[in-house]
């Protein structure tokens, strides 16, 4: 992996500036896939909170009255979005750089990297004073995105289609794929409130996240916000 480093700027008394470091990280379809996803989770949030919170009915003839309706082919809709982008995400993984791979897995055999990992708990709970600037994400970043976002993500796209299978019927192709749920859970009412649960730890998992990214941004020296805009990670020499 490349490392360029731009000149340094100097103030008018000659003294040297901040040196910046660029690294490209983030590959275009990384972060193509990245800001439909967050698009489409919460398009599927807010229709799925009315789906199971619905508005108060209205009166007249149910066809002058489709919004739920609307709302439910709304969800349906970006949550096949959602699945045609991850099907494609998992196969960058594969045949993109090695950026690409770290939200699918997590080298839990390696001591090292929970040393690591114990560093960085320590400085996102402002114990430790100075950052340790990783390319790509950290140790504690990986794990996390690992535990809940990836396999919780991966939870909510079986449940959802499992649950869509009820209206499609046994010989669908969801229920083929994905009816093995009701072997687990008879009553689709778990389902549902499994499938409700899980949104919650999605959305928790993004509020997070996008804190961690605003407080890196300000605090590590190094830019997280824009690389996922530009694909490039900058740092920056010196104490934030």
């Amino acid at each position: 992996m490349s490392i360029h480093e731009t000149p340094a700027a100097a103030d008018a008394h000659g003294e040297k500036a901040v040196q910046r470091q660029s690294v490209y990280v983030y590959e275009a379809p990384v972060r193509i896939w990245h800001w439909v996803n967050a698009f489409a989770i919460l398009t599927l949030a807010l229709t799925g909170y009315f789906i199971g919170s619905p508005l108060p009915s209205a009166p007249g003839e149910a066809s002058a009255n489709f919004l739920m309706g609307y709302i439910r082919f709304i969800h349906f809709a970006a949550g096949q979005v959602l699945v045609v982008f991850l099907i494609l995400r998992v196969y960058w993984a594969f045949v993109g750089n090695t950026h690409a791979r770290q939200i699918f897995y997590v080298p839990f055999w390696s001591v090292h990297f929970w040393k690591e990992w114990l560093h960085e708990v320590l400085w996102y709970t402002f114990l430790a004073r100075q950052p340790t600037k990783y390319v790509g994400h950290n140790p504690l970043a990986r794990s996390t995105m690992f535990l809940l976002f990836t396999l919780p993500l991966s939870f909510m796209v079986s449940t959802g289609f499992a649950l869509y299978s009820e209206g499609a019927g046994r010989d669908s192709w969801e229920y083929a794929l994905f009816g093995w749920m009701f072997s687990i859970w008879p009553n689709s009412q778990d389902i549902h409130s499994h499938h409700h649960l899980g949104m919650w730890v999605v959305l928790v998992f993004t509020m997070v996240h996008i804190y961690v990214a605003v407080r890196d941004d300000i605090m590590s020296r190094q830019s997280i916000i824009s690389s996922m805009i530009s694909g490039v990670q900058l740092f920056k020499d010196g104490e934030g």
